[in-house]
């Protein structure tokens, strides 16, 4: 999933199992008792929680969302047939029990509890063969849609997802599949309202348009009761949430900012409950306080390069590679860790995270490259690289860095954020000694994002959590007719553009339907490889994610993919 990134020392992935890192628990976050109080004043309301997660998300129908904070919004207002608890462990939601699986793993037999949507209405297995086709549908235009690739099709091309009646569902599979049900808890696989979507879209132009405004249907603990866009959301207790009982807090008051310094400053005047982001120049001073979590999770911190910009022009696809290759080995990953993460961030080596299962009983182990090792070494390696991709000459100056005889130059994009521009900074300083003069732009978050997807950079700040603990999950971004494919590998290439990419989706589609899972394992790391010698994902660091919480507030959960879950959370005056 897109990291949002308002803070670099966010992060998320679906996994379960993930090794825990310092004083850190799985799923839920941790802090230690003999740490000191907070200085932040409490907000005594106990009806509501106040919140800041992000600016406002792009989406907030879950087929659509595409980043970590519009998933957080989605899981507390809406549920599919499972879910995850406070240890990140999937336990069932809708589902009325585990499913019945086939004795080859590709037939699933769900029971469903007897749920409501907010509005009072049945909500039946029918309502999930209509949103998982839905989300499949090329037309609704999900970049999770290629998920459901998984799932079987009929003849007439629909999936193969039954309703036998109201409340059992018939699932077929194109084969075995390890995490089919960390999917089922994914919010793309969550189920949408048939006839609200159909009435807020009856063109089929803008498939999102039901879930826009206050008032949409759901089925989760909160409904979206009053909206003010890009300044706050009101989220009210849904009593037709199937575990409502257990739902102590009211309301759910969400803070619209992307201002780090702005939501700190609230947090600390009492009018902010949590935070879930916090300024690096704060984190000194805030991670030794009781109200200060840190979780274990899966994800990788990169920058992208759109492989058919045109500064790549003239270009063979070796040379292209070869010039981001240079980029890459002057990134000084450790000194990104050591000022701007502070959270004891692993350097990466590799795209998908060492933390990562393999696919095959073991971790990921792939490295490309040391992480950790910069200087003059590493420099000349560049230098050379550019000269063979560019045919330029270049020349070292008196305070050691190098010069081109012509001047390089291209455009870094980024989003707002205090931790992103200073990585920004970084990348200007690193890339500088090799003569490279990068401008930087910053956009707002909802910019941003359609920038990147549309390949309207050169180069820009990435960063993807994993959705569930399986190599496959960061490798399918870059599938050519992939959503979340900025890099825009296979997509209309220019000359320089790698000229091999449908061998890639190849490689990916073969791991999607092999048995073997040593095998499987296998196509999966050479697919890794292709990934990491075209250098248009070069990684930074693993991710963490950390958030404030005030000592007034018990019962939220923070899971390995970054999303919060507040419909359980209780609140004292004190």
């Amino acid at each position: 999933m897109k990291k949002k990134i308002l803070a670099f020392v966010l992060a998320s992935a679906m996994v379960v199992g993930l090794g825990a890192c310092g004083n850190a628990k799985k799923g839920s976050g941790s802090k230690e008792s003999s740490k000191a109080a907070s200085s932040a004043k409490l907000n005594t309301d106990t009806s509501t929680l106040y919140i800041n997660l992000a600016s406002e998300p792009a989406h907030l129908d879950p087929a659509l969302n595409n980043t970590v904070d519009g998933a957080a919004l989605a899981v507390n207002s809406f549920v599919g047939l499972y879910t995850q608890d406070k240890d990140s462990k999937i336990v069932p939601a809708i589902a009325d029990g585990e499913p019945t699986i086939s004795e080859d793993g590709t037939h699933y037999t769900v029971k469903l509890k007897k749920t409501k949507w907010s509005d009072g209405s049945d909500l039946t297995a029918n309502d999930f063969v209509y949103s998982w086709n839905r989300a499949a549908d090329e037309k609704t235009a999900a970049d999770y849609g290629y998920l459901f690739e998984i799932i079987a099709k009929d003849a007439d091309g629909k999936l193969a997802v039954k309703a036998t009646d109201d409340y059992t569902l018939d699932i077929t599979l194109t084969n075995a599949c390890s995490y089919f049900d960390q999917l089922m808890a994914f919010p793309v696989f969550d189920p949408v309202p048939q006839k609200a979507v159909e009435a807020a879209d009856p063109d089929g132009t803008n498939p999102g348009a039901w879930a826009q405004e206050a008032g949409f249907v759901s089925n989760g603990a909160y409904t979206c009761t009053a909206w003010k866009h890009d300044q706050s959301m009101e989220y009210t207790k849904n009593p037709n949430f199937y575990d409502a009982d257990k739902v102590k807090i009211q309301k759910l008051n969400f803070m619209l900012s992307a201002e780090d310094t702005t939501t700190f400053a609230a947090y600390n005047s009492g009018d902010l409950d949590f935070i879930d982001t916090i300024s690096t120049d704060e984190v000194p001073n805030v991670k030794d306080f009781s109200d200060y979590y840190k979780v274990d999770q899966l994800g990788t911190n990169y920058v992208g390069f759109n492989v058919n910009s045109p500064v790549f022009d003239g270009m063979t696809p070796e040379q292209a590679a070869d010039f981001r290759k240079a980029v890459s080995l002057v990134i000084d990953r450790q000194f990104a860790v050591d000022t701007i993460g502070l959270n004891g961030q692993e350097p990466a080596a590799s795209f998908v995270p060492s933390a990562m299962q393999d696919g095959n009983g073991k971790h990921w182990s792939q490295k490309y490259y040391d992480a950790e090792k910069t200087g003059e070494d590493n420099l000349k390696k560049a230098v050379k690289l550019l000269e063979s991709a560019t045919g330029d000459k270049f020349t070292k100056q008196d305070d050691g860095t190098y010069k081109p005889s012509k001047a390089i130059s291209f455009e870094y994009l980024t989003n707002s954020g205090d931790s992103n521009e200073k990585m920004a900074a970084l990348l200007k300083e690193d890339l500088a000694k090799i003569g490279i003069e990068l401008t930087v732009k910053t956009e707002d978050w909802k910019v941003f994002i359609a920038d990147r997807q549309q390949g309207n950079f050169t180069m820009c700040r990435e960063g993807w959590i994993a959705d569930y603990d399986d190599p496959s999950n960061m490798l399918e971004i870059f599938l050519t007719d992939g959503g979340n494919n900025d890099m825009q590998l296979g997509k209309n290439p220019t000359a320089a553009a790698p000229q091999n990419w449908a061998d890639y989706d190849k490689l990916l589609a073969d791991a999607r339907t092999e048995t073997d899972n040593a095998k499987r394992s296998e196509l999966l790391v050479k697919g890794e490889k292709m990934l990491m010698d075209t250098y248009a994902a070069i990684p930074i660091f693993f991710y963490n994610d950390v958030y404030m919480m005030k000592s007034n507030v018990t019962g939220v959960y923070a899971t390995t993919n970054g999303n919060k879950y507040f419909m359980y959370a209780e609140k004292t005056a004190k």
